[in-house]
């Protein structure tokens, strides 16, 4: 038998913790008009699913990863996805563009999580349909994780880049790859723990992976990236050629406004393929 007081303890406290895990106050109120207004979004995961931990192990690499339910054909893919974090200071992780070419509309990478939050992700397929995936995340810290001792020698790599793919490429088939690139990807809500001072937010902001100058991948991203991004999406090689990623960083006086920003610095990697 339950005591009496341990059921006033439930009462009181069991609709808080529906509450909390259930909270699309950010969402209705902010969020959607923001990025959706006016359009209607079906919460389903017939178009796209979106996995991520429960609880997770570091609230500055949160593993997310959205697999895709249809095939990318010329008549029917998905053509964007965006992806957020309810409760972070700046929620939007970031929007993602996909074609036929990509082969699959999957995608993969670790974020950050700044407290107890629903992650969403909203696909828009080429006919202009939205819907919707979310995950309910206990995490708390991620964007004002200290930044490490070793931001120097992190500066030092910067820019640089790594491919890797599946093995046994396979021509005209979807291929995975991932794209490892080495950036701090700062908040401007982390501590230097050498100098003990903030560091203003200095991140990539723009990311376009093309094989043979045909579209695979097209991003705008945010500090919600975890440092040294690192993604995983697919592409169709239908001959021999270069996979190539070309990608800007960007500094903004604020971490969570985008009204005051200087543009960085360019790069590009190419990596050869040959199904």
């Amino acid at each position: 038998m339950i005591k009496p007081h341990k059921i006033l303890w439930l009462l009181f406290f069991l609709p808080a913790m529906i509450w909390a895990e259930g909270d699309d106050s950010v969402w209705n109120s902010v969020l959607k008009n923001q990025y959706f207004a006016g359009k209607s979004i079906e919460e389903s995961d017939a178009v796209i699913e979106l996995e991520a931990p429960y609880r997770a192990e570091d609230p500055a690499i949160v593993p997310v990863k959205v697999s895709s339910k249809i095939a990318q054909t010329q008549g029917k893919y998905i053509k964007k996805i965006w992806l957020f974090v309810d409760k972070n200071p700046f929620p939007f992780v970031g929007e993602f563009e996909f074609f036929p070419e990509s082969g699959k509309a999957d995608l993969a990478m670790r974020v950050r999580v700044n407290t107890y939050s629903n992650i969403r992700a909203v696909a828009e397929t080429n006919d202009g349909k939205l819907s919707m995936s979310k995950k309910f995340v206990k995490a708390s810290g991620g964007c004002s994780a200290p930044i490490g001792a070793d931001l120097d020698e992190a500066m030092k790599r910067l820019g640089k880049v790594k491919f890797r793919l599946d093995e046994g490429v396979k021509t005209g088939q979807p291929t995975q790859a991932q794209l490892m690139i080495s950036h701090p990807n700062i908040t401007g809500m982390q501590m230097d723990q050498m100098t003990r001072f903030v560091r203003k937010s200095h991140f990539i902001d723009q990311l376009k992976v093309t094989f043979n100058d045909k579209p695979v991948l097209n991003a705008k991203i945010d500090i919600a990236i975890s440092a040294d991004p690192n993604f995983r999406f697919y592409f169709v090689p239908d001959k021999p050629g270069e996979l190539k990623a070309e990608f800007s960083d960007i500094s903004c006086a604020s971490p969570i406004s985008r009204d005051v920003c200087n543009k960085g610095a360019s790069y590009s990697q190419q990596y050869s393929v040959a199904p």
